[in-house]
C-alpha cells in the first residue's frame, strides 16, 4: 500500500530542504536581493536545470516543467 504525499509539501527552491511550518530556513543572501534563479522545484525539491541569460532565466524541473523570469515577473 503506498502512502500519499502531503500536497501542502513545499521546498526552498534556493536550497532544495523541505519547508516545515515555524522554522527559519536561511535564504542565500543573493537569492534575497533577487540576484539568483531558484535551483530546486518548490513542489518536490529535485535540482532543476537552469539557463541564465543576459535578459533573464529558465529552470526545468524533470516532472514539473519550465519556469522563468517572465512569468515569475522578474525580468
Amino acid at each position: 500500500m503506498s502512502t500519499v504525499m502531503d500536497m501542502d509539501e513545499r521546498y526552498n527552491p534556493f536550497t532544495g530542504k523541505r519547508i516545515v511550518p515555524g522554522l527559519d530556513d536561511a535564504v542565500p543572501t543573493a537569492a534575497a536581493l533577487g540576484l539568483e534563479p531558484p535551483r530546486f522545484c518548490e513542489q518536490c525539491g529535485r535540482r532543476m536545470i537552469v539557463q541564465v541569460s543576459p535578459d533573464g532565466w529558465w529552470a526545468k524541473c524533470s516532472r514539473h516543467g519550465v519556469i522563468d523570469s517572465k512569468s515569475l515577473e522578474h525580468r
